[in-house]
């Protein structure tokens, strides 16, 4: 299969006030940067530690932005407290419109500590998220997230998830998700989606294939159109169409991977709208997540697309 001959069409929205829409995660990540992650009971001292927001969804979009779509919405939830407040003020000083997300009265924001290990830059992370961060019924509407031609989900609000790619994909929108743990209703969203790229655990846990050629196919069973999951620096592999494919990192100094696979997909999303072939738009995305990796924090290595191009020629 040449992924070179491969496109995945858009529709024509006439009017449409957005390029891409993301409903889902948002959080504020406090990353502590140690020289090695110690045993259970151990002890270490930290080089340093920073607060910088991140989360799933919005780190994305933000990516998208930051590629070079000039419209991108993001609808999701924010805490009322200080954490909610440097989230929202990062995605609007990062040009994207925040007009539909909520403010939720009494409620923390999601958080996250981060331990990153300097040698390789892995991470390991520790988070929470009050269930009121969630939507409750009705409280997004269609004209909201229907509002151009791709819509970005994630797979964790599985109530809002469900509904809001069964209403878009049934509108002819592309609906892409990042999912990346096997939830309750994990199986339901994804006969919804046109593009599913997890993480590489979900297809293993989601069919008990320990081979993964074998679990992403058993994911698009389920899934009508591209499967695929993100491998770290080894890139992505994945499902189209009945057959299997693989596409190979790019090899940078990882000083933090906090958000690569957030950014992959904001990366896929602008490549998507270009019009770009499918070989073409992975190795984009893979090419726009390892330069996110050069960096501290989940948005930290974020580059305009001619700088992205540039490093993938090399």
């Amino acid at each position: 299969m040449d992924l070179n001959n491969i496109r995945i069409p858009i529709p024509k929205m006439d009017g449409a006030a957005f390029d891409a829409v993301g409903v889902g995660l948002n959080a504020v990540d406090r990353i502590v940067t140690v020289d090695r992650y110690p045993e259970l009971g151990g002890k270490v001292a930290f080089r340093d530690e920073r607060v910088l927001p991140g989360g799933q969804v919005a780190t994305a979009m933000l990516a998208a932005r930051v590629l070079g779509l000039p419209r991108v919405r993001y609808i999701g939830k924010v805490g009322d407290d200080a954490f909610g407040r440097i989230q929202l003020e990062s995605l609007a000083a990062g040009g994207l419109d925040t007009a539909c997300v909520r403010v939720e009265p009494d409620t923390p924001n999601q958080s996250a500590l981060i331990v990153v290990d300097a040698a390789t830059g892995e991470r390991t992370i520790f988070w929470q998220r009050s269930e009121r961060l969630d939507f409750r019924p009705g409280e997004i509407r269609p004209k909201e997230y229907c509002a151009a031609p791709v819509l970005h989900v994630d797979g964790h609000d599985e109530a809002m998830a469900v509904e809001c790619a069964c209403t878009a994909r049934a509108r002819g929108i592309v609906t892409v998700l990042d999912i990346d743990k096997v939830r309750p209703r994990s199986r339901e969203i994804l006969p919804h989606i046109d593009c599913c790229i997890s993480s590489e655990s979900f297809p293993h846990t989601l069919t008990g294939e320990a081979d993964l050629e074998r679990a992403l196919r058993g994911v698009a069973a389920l899934c009508p159109g591209l499967v695929a999951a993100t491998l770290g620096p080894r890139g992505v592999a994945g499902v189209w169409r009945g057959e299997y494919f693989e596409v190979s990192g790019c090899t940078v100094r990882c000083v933090d991977s906090t958000g690569a696979g957030d950014v992959f997909h904001g990366a896929f999303i602008y490549a998507l709208l270009q019009g770009w072939s499918l070989g073409r738009m992975l190795r984009f995305a893979n090419a726009a997540a390892a330069l996110n990796c050069t960096a501290p924090g989940a948005r930290g290595g974020l580059r305009p697309a001619a700088d992205v191009m540039e490093f993938m020629e090399r």
